[in-house]
């Protein structure tokens, strides 16, 4: 069965060195790595894998993260895609563990990440210090490497890693690229998923890890794609998404907030988005 790694790319080449790295320290190859750049021209001289590395290109000033998504599956000719976010590292079992279960438990499947402190990859790339000085986010269970574990909630879903093959993916329609910028697309994705009854699974043994960079709480920084992305969702699914950040911005004074609508009271100040920004301990938000 063939697989391609699929991820994005704006700026972070630093990132996505690692993790072509990752990838090349694999107990499975992929058959390809496809990268959606979302700017005008790929990173140069990246490093040489023994694996295809081919690249497509989204425009759109703000970050069109679902239609970068599509492009991505679009060209991509695995019969298994895995999504890996550029900020994830794979662990050398990630897509040897994605591939054999395949075909079972099959649907969409998830695997673990573990959040790097800052330069933890300075020294090199070393898995088992990886794994001892990872933290698991606190909203994600943890799991055994051996372990598959049904997901009922397809709420779950989120971007950093995650595989399925590309017959599901377009059962499911793929992404709505009416989502433009932070927030929403994943969320209405999995709420595709479910609609086509695409089973979700937790897969030990698919672990990654997230290289650090600043995070903002509350996420004032992308307060604009935040609020237009949750009335799409809200408007396509009678519910609302990305409840975390639009308390915040309640709670600030920023926007009302009810069951039906929101309502814009002021943007955040330059210096409220400043403030936001947390110090470098901060792994995520």
């Amino acid at each position: 069965m063939s697989v391609s790694v699929l991820t994005l790319v704006r700026g972070r080449r630093a990132h996505l060195v690692n993790l072509l790295a990752g990838l090349s320290a694999s107990t499975r190859k992929p058959d390809e790595l496809v990268v959606a750049y979302m700017q005008d021209v790929p990173h140069a001289d990246l490093p040489q894998t023994d694996f295809p590395v081919r690249a497509v290109f989204v425009a759109g000033d703000e970050m069109p993260l679902a239609a970068a998504r599509n492009r991505a599956a679009a060209g991509a000719v695995g019969e298994q895609l895995i999504f890996l976010d550029v900020d994830c590292v794979p662990s050398p079992t990630l897509v040897e563990r994605y591939a054999e279960t395949a075909e079972w438990p099959g649907g969409i499947r998830l695997g673990e990440v573990l959040y790097l402190p800052a330069d933890a990859l300075v020294g090199g790339m070393d898995f088992v210090a990886l794994d001892r000085i990872g933290v698991r986010h606190s909203a994600k269970p943890p799991i055994a490497a051996d372990e598959i574990r049904p997901t009922p909630n397809h709420g779950e879903l989120w971007g950093l890693s995650f595989a399925l093959s590309a017959a599901d993916w377009a059962r499911a329609g793929g992404m709505d690229e009416r989502y433009v910028g932070y927030g929403g697309e994943e969320t209405d994705f999995a709420a595709r998923l479910e609609r086509a009854d695409v089973p979700m699974w937790w897969i030990g043994g698919a672990r990654a890890y997230h290289q650090h960079h600043v995070v903002h709480t509350p996420a004032y920084q992308h307060f604009d794609a935040i609020i237009r992305n949750a009335r799409l969702f809200r408007t396509t699914w009678g519910r609302w998404c990305m409840d975390y950040w639009l308390g915040h911005f309640a709670d600030s004074g920023l926007v009302a907030w009810d069951a039906d609508t929101i309502t814009v009271l002021r943007r955040p100040t330059a210096d409220e988005i400043a403030a936001s920004r947390m110090p470098p301990e901060t792994l995520f938000s």
